[in-house]
């Protein structure tokens, strides 16, 4: 199917109001997509959306009202460690696009570098360091493939998001977000690098997301939900059951901003 077949599809299972936030849930907030009054939609019937690769992630889009905006959220994503293609989030991000979405709202699970921000925190992303040196727009043939990346992380969106985290008594740190290919988790000589770059927190996901959506013109904001202290920063054993164990105590945090923030939206 192309983007417009998808389009035709979802809308013929959850109704033709347009979509206005699109949203990316990572690993264990999968959840959050419960809470949407609306149509789940199983990524296995639609085709071009990523398979369930990864688990904590919940494949479903699910299209409906949440805090009285029109979202659409995709429950899991596809990583590029699962098969090296760092575009494999383009096909849906563009059906949110053509379902009418002005803003994407990304989370994810991230390591922290910073002996302030513990397990449990929650980070706004205002900046990335793409560490893994890949791009999702290698091979578009069009000049829209040069795409600034000055103001990646909307300012008004991160202004709303602490706003949000201030009136529901939640510290929300800011900081900046790099991405490692994975799958591996890091070691403590690479965070310490990642660290003197600049890095707050780091993670495998999220970077090509946002440069998907600046290339489609959706203003974006990103969380993190720290799972976990990065390599050599504290004696925790990391593995991807800790990210799933560990990601329910910052998502419940997550989840409080996220829905004041889309109030503040109206």
């Amino acid at each position: 199917m192309d983007v417009h077949e998808l389009v035709a599809t979802i809308r013929g299972r959850a109704g033709d109001a347009p979509v206005r936030i699109g949203m990316i849930l990572g690993s264990g907030l999968g959840h959050l997509a419960d809470a949407v009054d609306g149509t789940a939609i199983s990524y296995a019937d639609l085709p071009g959306f990523p398979h369930a690769g990864v688990s904590g992630h919940n494949p479903n889009l699910v299209v409906g009202t949440l805090e009285g905006q029109q979202v659409a959220v995709l429950g899991g994503r596809a990583h590029y460690y699962e098969k090296g293609d760092p575009t494999a989030m383009r096909r849906p991000l563009e059906v949110l696009k053509a379902l009418g979405a002005e803003i994407l709202i990304v989370t994810n699970a991230a390591g922290s570098m910073r002996p302030d921000m513990p397990t449990g925190s929650i980070m706004c992303l205002n900046d990335h360091i793409n560490f893994s040196g890949l791009n999702p727009l290698i091979g578009e043939p069009t000049d829209n493939r040069f795409v600034p990346m000055t103001e990646a992380y909307d300012a008004d969106l991160r202004r709303r998001l602490h706003a949000a985290a201030q009136a529901a008594d939640e510290t929300l740190h800011d900081g900046v977000y790099a991405w490692y290919s994975g799958p591996s988790f890091e070691t403590p000589a690479e965070i310490r690098a990642i660290r003197m770059l600049g890095a707050d927190a780091v993670g495998m996901s999220t970077v090509p997301e946002v440069i998907l959506a600046r290339f489609l013109g959706l203003r974006t904001a990103a969380i993190s939900t720290i799972t976990n202290m990065a390599a050599g920063m504290s004696d925790e054993a990391i593995s991807h059951e800790h990210t799933k164990a560990m990601a329910p105590i910052g998502a419940a945090r997550l989840e409080k901003v996220l829905r004041g923030a889309l109030r503040d939206l109206d």
